[in-house]
C-alpha cells in the first residue's frame, strides 16, 4: 500500500474527502517527524512506538575498491511494533 492508497482508505472509513483524509495524514506523519527531530518518542499503544536510536561510527569497506572508509555516527529512526500489531499480523 502507498500513500495514495492509504488516503484513499483513510477517506473511505471516515466519510472524509480525500483532500481532508490528505491533509490529515499529512499532519499525522510531519508530527512524528517533528516529534523525532526532537530526540522524543511517539507512542501509539496497540500500534507501536517510533524511537530515535543512535548508531555508532564504524569502518566499511567500498565495493568498488575494497578500501576501508569511515562511516560517521548517526541517528535513525526506529519503529517497535505493539502487542496488538504483532497480534494482528500473526
Amino acid at each position: 500500500m502507498n500513500k495514495a492508497e492509504l488516503v484513499e482508505a483513510v477517506a473511505a472509513a471516515t466519510d472524509l474527502p480525500k483532500a481532508s483524509a490528505s491533509r490529515a495524514l499529512d499532519a499525522v506523519l510531519d508530527n512524528i517527524t517533528e516529534t523525532l527531530k526532537k530526540g522524543d518518542q511517539v507512542v501509539l499503544v496497540g500500534f507501536g512506538t517510533f524511537s530515535v536510536k543512535d548508531r555508532a561510527a564504524r569502518t566499511g569497506r567500498n565495493p568498488k575498491t575494497g578500501e576501508p572508509i569511515q562511516i560517521a555516527a548517526a541517528k535513525i529512526p526506529g519503529f517497535k511494533a505493539g502487542k496488538a500489531l504483532k497480534d494482528a499480523v500473526n
